[in-house]
């Protein structure tokens, strides 16, 4: 509550009814002209997952078992999710005004090609791409495609990587154009900077423009509090219900929705696995134990989130059209508390 509080007092802020969803600046996201499905040259000999030659996932055997991962699954997993993390943050850093999602899916590709592993999404039970991106009021699974990103648009990338025989999982989101112009103005904003330290834009040419940005960095803001939270939330002996309710906190003090059809889940050579992770009040009751990985990776909407599926059966939008945005983390549960696994690298 106080974060919430501290940005609407810092931004002269006051959200009501009247302004919970922001609509002035921005039209409806709608599809535009996707390319052909990238492919993966045979000479470069990337071992992929079972799926990515029929798009047929496989259901678990044990549907409901916990993996406990050992030291050479966890030292897997740790290669496979910096990798994951170092294309998340390429992705947003090509996030710019004028840029295509279907470009940045490209170069997305690209890196995970060069790096020796296979782009986890792609042929995901049909999925036609290699990083799910989505915007303004697309929730997740959002389709790269010939849209050209507008300045204020808030962008989910959602980046995997399967390597060594396991997965990568990470997800972030960047609001466009929202970049220092080195210009000074007496309507500035007091030298901001994003959860990347990159300056942000403190300059703009209405109050209408202002509006869309800080409400969008004031959505990404409560968005990534609540991933922090409830990774805060996970050590041994902890309760897997306790990541949704330090989730749910966050929203609450911001006002937001969180969604509740999406989930985190485990993950190893299975994408998606148990245990499954709801970003909200819940009564699941399992005990976490060192050793389980799993994702946390909540999405936030600035109104209801409720949610529908666009016709290409991937796309999830909302339904009131408010924004929403993600971030996610792989975690690994350890013997005094909770590893990240896709922190960024240090300089």
């Amino acid at each position: 509550t106080r974060n919430a509080a501290k940005f609407d007092n810092k931004h002269n802020y006051i959200r009501t009814s009247e302004n919970l969803i922001h609509r002035k600046g921005r039209s409806p996201v709608t599809a535009h002209a996707v390319s052909p499905q990238r492919t993966i040259p045979s000479e470069l000999n990337i071992d992929p997952p079972s799926y990515a030659g029929t798009g047929l996932v496989m259901p678990s055997l044990f549907p409901s078992r916990v993996l406990i991962h050992d030291e050479d699954s966890t030292a897997r997993m740790r290669t496979a999710a910096r990798l994951a993390r170092k294309v998340l943050d390429k992705a947003c850093s090509m996030a710019a005004v004028g840029a295509t999602t279907d470009s940045i899916d490209c170069a997305v590709h690209s890196a995970i090609l060069r790096a020796g592993a296979y782009p986890s999404p792609l042929n995901y039970s049909g999925f036609p791409k290699s990083v799910c991106s989505s915007v303004n009021e697309v929730i997740c699974h959002g389709i790269p495609d010939a849209r050209s990103l507008k300045a204020g648009d808030v962008v989910s990338f959602d980046v995997s990587c399967f390597v060594g025989g396991v997965h990568g999982d990470n997800c972030a989101t960047v609001i466009v154009g929202d970049t220092n112009d080195g210009e000074s103005s007496d309507n500035t904003e007091d030298g901001p900077s994003d959860w990347r330290g990159v300056p942000q834009k403190n300059k703009f040419a209405s109050d209408e423009e202002r509006e869309l940005f800080i409400t969008g960095r004031r959505l990404v803001q409560a968005a990534l509090e609540s991933l922090n939270e409830g990774v805060a939330a996970c050590r041994p002996g902890a309760n897997l219900s306790d990541i949704g309710s330090s989730i749910h906190a966050v929203a609450d003090a911001y006002g937001y929705d969180t969604v509740r059809k999406y989930r985190g889940h485990g993950i190893s050579s299975d994408f998606h696995c148990a245990p499954f992770v709801k970003h909200y009040r819940n009564t699941d009751s399992l005990i976490l134990e060192p050793g389980m990985i799993f994702t946390i990776e909540p999405m936030l909407t600035e109104g209801n989130s409720d949610c529908f599926e666009w016709n290409d059966a991937w796309t999830v939008a909302t339904v009131d059209g408010g924004r929403a945005a993600q971030f996610e983390h792989t975690v690994l549960i350890t013997e005094n508390g909770v590893e990240i696994l896709t922190l960024p690298e240090r300089e």
